[in-house]
């Protein structure tokens, strides 16, 4: 994504005119209703002041009867009665209806577009800053563009026949419009352009503000804050991005509010004071016009003076609101760099070969992956090992299309995994994350992840069984439909840290897919569970290819290929027994483990 821009005019038009596509594309009824509505209401204004007041006064001069005029009267009092029921239909059940609809559509486009984006938009700050803007009452400011738009176009016209009335009367009023034009126009402008400016410094201290106020009601954080001085910090946080926005806030206070006493000004006391002073002057000063002329001038010229008002205010809003729209059409018009929806060739679901060769990848300036070359054929299992940030779980985000390399190639069964139906491609694995996610769903929905079997209840017990968690799963009440996490009920289980990722490690044992591969599965287990699980990961490699990250290499004793890495580079491959033999860095490695594991036995022994 761009980084932050001042926009010219004719972006700002460009972003109105998608707001309004966007709006036609979702709801029609707002449009439709809304240039009723703006008719409606410019012709109360037009009709009352140029014709009804007109009509009333010339009566009075000319002696027309009390009959005639009181019919006119109650006649136009049915018409105004008409316009106000319409009006309210449309602003208290059109509008909260419609406004929900638009609410839901753009709302789908920006999810949906958020789910296409490629991993890295996710670890971008900037990225992060605009899809939070985007969002940030994206259906409120459409609604306000389309409104506004609208608003102007009738009141530009309405604004002309009154001022055809006026001109009638006398010509040189007219020229008081010059005043509400400055004051919309130059200062209302520069006033929303400091505005924008002020809500784009904020975003980031908006941020973290969001933040912190999430922490203190989700539960992810709630025992750390319990037994740790973790919420100083966070007050501090809170604090210091609080006073940033005050800071932010006295910047540009003074601009601000001197641009707003001009705008309100030129807007409003000029042109009422103004056109006041000159009626009267003309009527008792120069004689020029009668007393219901004068009456009916004023009256136009109020009207005017309002109609004005409003059609500006509407072009502003439609500027400012056009500035704010730019960060919903640059997060929706987004080129993904690897669209989850991209087409290509349907891969091969027989597993026969995968292979990096000669893989780079550099994330942020960072090589992370340097010069990469392996290759694991069908019914191999295979372990990916090293220390922190050798780049293990790279290679895994690489593998599966999450990142692109910046060198170098991937291919399944020979050819390179970009030329695939991304989709399809992804469908070939089944993982299980180190960082994986427990969902506020049921314990079954949980490990299908919303893929359908024809024996699901069947397929979910068994990946439990596999797992080995079903016997805790068994005792809840309603077993796998239990619903996990209290997000949704209170009822919700939260199972331990073990627990829930065997839960995650049996949608890999549940989905049937040529190559499965574990990051990190037993981090959270003890060495029992962890045997125990790694016995039924092993027996999982019996059927398919397999490939896992381990932190403890005594899991990789049988595995048919080891890849030692380290800095990012391939530096030991073979057996464990070869690895061993060669007696290098993952021999060392190994042998160090085995020393902690033994000293923690002899430790155990001298307790007992």
């Amino acid at each position: 994504m761009d980084k932050k821009e001042k926009l010219s005019f004719g972006q700002t038009m460009k972003n109105v005119g998608y707001a309004v596509k966007l709006c036609m594309s979702i709801s029609k009824s707002i449009m439709i209703h809304s240039f009723f509505l703006w008719l409606v209401g410019y012709f109360e204004w037009v009709f009352f002041d140029g014709v009804f007041m007109r009509k009333i006064v010339d009566s009075l001069d000319q002696g027309v009867g009390f009959g005639p005029i009181l019919s006119f009267i109650l006649i136009s009092g049915a018409v105004f009665c008409a316009c106000s029921v319409y009006s309210n239909y449309v602003e208290n059940v059109v509008y909260p209806l419609e406004t929900n609809r638009l609410f839901g559509g753009i709302y789908r486009k920006l999810y949906e577009k958020a789910r296409n984006v490629e991993l890295r938009c996710y670890e971008d700050s900037d990225f992060y800053n605009r899809y939070t803007m985007a969002m940030d009452g994206a259906e409120e400011k459409v609604t306000a563009i389309v409104r506004g738009l609208l608003g102007t176009i009738i009141g530009s016209v309405s604004a002309v026949v009154v001022f055809w009335f006026m001109y009638e009367i006398d010509h040189y009023a007219i020229l008081f419009i010059i005043s509400p034009l400055i004051g919309n126009f130059v200062f209302g402008n520069l006033k929303n352009q400091y505005e924008f400016k002020r809500y784009q410094e904020q975003a980031p201290n908006e941020k973290v503000l969001n933040y912190v106020s999430r922490m203190m009601y989700l539960p992810d954080g709630a025992k750390e804050i319990r037994l740790s001085e973790v919420f100083a910090l966070m007050k501090k946080q809170y604090h210091e991005a609080t006073l940033n926005n005050v800071k932010i806030a006295v910047k540009y206070a003074f601009a601000n509010a001197s641009l707003n006493f001009w705008r309100i000004t030129f807007t409003f006391t000029v042109i009422f004071e103004g056109v006041l002073i000159y009626a009267i002057y003309r009527k008792q000063v120069t004689g020029s016009i009668t007393l219901a002329q004068l009456t009916i001038m004023t009256s136009l010229m109020v009207a005017m003076t309002w109609i004005l008002i409003r059609v500006f205010e509407n072009i502003m809003e439609i500027l400012k609101n056009g500035v704010f729209i730019n960060n919903l059409r640059n997060f929706l018009e987004y080129e993904e760099k690897i669209p989850q929806d991209q087409d290509g060739e349907l891969p091969d679901k027989v597993f026969e070969s995968l292979e990096f060769r000669n893989v780079s990848f550099s994330y942020q300036d960072e090589g992370t992956i340097q010069d990469l070359s392996f290759a694991i054929t069908r019914g191999q299992t295979a372990a990916l090992v090293g220390h922190n940030g050798a780049g293990k779980t790279t290679i895994i985000k690489l593998l599966l299309r999450l990142y692109d390399p910046t060198d170098g190639v991937i291919l399944y069964n020979g050819k390179d995994i970009r030329t695939y139906n991304l989709k399809a491609y992804r469908e070939l694995f089944a993982t299980t994350f180190q960082d994986f996610m427990i969902f506020g769903m049921t314990i079954r929905e949980n490990v299908l992840m919303g893929r359908h079997y024809d024996n699901e209840a069947e397929l979910v017990v068994k990946a439990l069984k596999r797992a080995g968690v079903y016997e805790k799963v068994e005792s809840l009440k309603d077993g796998i439909d239990t619903m996990m996490t209290k997000e949704f009920d209170e009822d919700g289980v939260v199972l331990s840290g073990g627990q829930s990722q065997k839960i995650a490690v049996a949608r890999t044992f549940v989905k049937d897919a040529p190559m499965k591969i574990f990051d990190e599965p037993s981090s959270a287990l003890d060495p029992i569970a962890e045997y125990e699980l790694f016995q039924s990961i092993m027996k999982e490699g019996k059927d398919h290819t397999m490939l896992f990250i381990s932190h403890r290499l005594s899991s990789v004793k049988n595995c048919d290929k080891v890849f030692m890495l380290e800095k990012g580079h391939l530096i030991e491959e073979g057996t464990h027994n070869e690895l061993i033999a060669a007696n290098g860095k993952y021999a060392a490695m190994y042998k160090k483990q085995a020393m902690n594991y033994l000293a923690l036995e002899n430790e155990e022994e001298v307790k007992l």
